[in-house]
């Protein structure tokens, strides 16, 4: 099932900086392995902002309830997701 999912990430004021920078390197080394397994197809940066639109490929809500649960800077963020379809017009394989 796809799912497209807009974070945008937030940090509050006093975060430690050492603390955030320490997290950021464990985000990237678990978007990196969810996108070597297939899970995360997609991810974008969204110019000008510290957010993103990513795209997973999970079996159900469920699995990505507990992928986005596990992101070390899910505190930090307010998301969107949204279920994706096929569209009967696409040619190609999404």
């Amino acid at each position: 099932m796809l799912f497209m999912v807009h974070m945008d990430v937030n940090v509050p004021h006093g975060v430690d900086a050492e603390e955030f920078d320490r997290l950021k390197a464990v985000e990237k080394a678990r978007a990196e392995e969810l996108q070597r397994s297939g899970k995360w197809r997609h991810l974008w940066r969204i110019a000008g902002q510290y957010a993103n639109i990513s795209i997973f490929d999970v079996e159900d809500a469920a699995e990505l309830h507990e992928i986005m649960l596990g992101l070390p800077l899910f505190p930090f963020m307010t998301t969107e997701v949204t279920a994706l379809c096929r569209h009967p017009s696409a040619i190609g394989e999404g």
